[in-house]
């Protein structure tokens, strides 16, 4: 799969199907979608392409505006979207970085400057609750209107349904932000993971006999807390682990996002290494302590409830004396 940061230049264009959308991840809506554009492509002789956006416009506004409260939580990272977005079979991807200037775009202009000119686009699937162009003046109707004039297809694809909950990427974030990890993979049609490359901590945890592996969250996630997770990666399987998703808010104020893993029972060098983190279970909210031993005596019961339900599903974990000792360096 090809990946464009911005509009391909004119040596890189090549007539494409395309849809357009944040695709924040890239949930079973999205994977129908996906792969009617595929489906498309195939049958007119085209390349089947995706435009997305960085940062989220939502993200974009709320930072203008000075309240980032306003921006969505984030279901996936760049990295994940785009590995789905090849999972599910697209050619090409156009991260447009999203600014003021492609902001104020009417309607005409995207149509001209982005889709005719710098896309080729010869067929184009939209949402049915699509709009596009400054103030959001474009609709779906008029979206068509231009494909009659500039010689290009346009479809509306439905709502997808999973019963009787509309698939969109609010659904996502409400199970993920309640710890509902069934419904999130009914959602998503898969388990919920955050991958990324292990860096350096604090190593603090080495300190109170929990080492963890760590991982950079760079954006608000969609979920928060101590949670009963999988790691993939680093064996022929995955690895039983309890995690830590927040601002650990106990011993750092900065405020930055990390992914903590204490993995049970593994020995091995991950600095630098790429991971994924499935989520089993929600354990609690994160919470601030007086004390690292308060700190410490509630990762206990952590690691406690962790081992308990690996235990139950027949995965052996050793206990807390025999612990993972390589991370110790992480």
């Amino acid at each position: 799969m090809k990946v464009f940061r911005g509009l391909p230049n004119a040596a890189a264009r090549a007539p494409c199907a395309l849809t357009i959308g944040n695709f924040d991840g890239v949930h079973r809506g999205h994977q129908a979608l996906l792969a009617r554009v595929r489906a498309a492509a195939k049958s007119l002789g085209l390349e089947a392409a995706v435009m997305t956006f960085e940062p989220h416009p939502r993200e974009f506004f709320a930072h203008k505006a000075g309240d980032m409260s306003k921006a969505p939580p984030r279901i996936a990272n760049l990295r994940d979207k785009l590995g789905s977005l090849a999972t599910n079979g697209i050619d090409r991807v156009i991260v447009e970085h999203f600014s003021d200037s492609f902001a104020s775009l009417s309607p005409q202009d995207f149509t001209e400057r982005v889709l005719v000119d710098g896309l080729h686009v010869k067929w184009l699937m939209v949402g049915d609750d699509f709009c596009y162009g400054a103030r959001r003046a474009g609709n779906v109707a008029m979206l068509m209107e231009a494909g009659r004039r500039h010689g290009f297809h346009v479809e509306a694809l439905p709502t997808v349904m999973n019963g009787d909950i509309r698939i969109s990427s609010s659904a996502v974030r409400t199970a993920l932000s309640q710890g509902d990890f069934g419904q999130a993979e009914q959602l998503l049609g898969h388990p919920y993971s955050i991958s990324g490359h292990v860096i350096h901590g604090a190593k603090l945890g080495r300190t109170i006999g929990y080492p963890t592996l760590n991982l950079r969250v760079p954006h608000r996630p969609a979920l928060g807390g101590i949670f009963i997770v999988q790691v993939h990666g680093l064996a022929d399987g995955p690895l039983p682990a309890v995690a830590s998703l927040g601002v650990r808010p106990t011993v750092e104020d900065a405020g930055r996002v990390l992914l903590e893993v204490h993995i049970f029972d593994f020995a091995g060098h991950c600095y630098g290494k790429q991971v994924k983190v499935e989520f089993l279970r929600k354990i609690r909210d994160e919470e601030k302590f007086i004390d690292l031993p308060t700190l410490t005596a509630a990762i206990d019961r952590d690691a406690a409830e962790a081992r308990a339900f690996f235990a139950a599903r027949g995965t052996h974990v050793e206990e807390r004396s025999g612990a993972i000792t390589a991370t110790d360096r992480i």
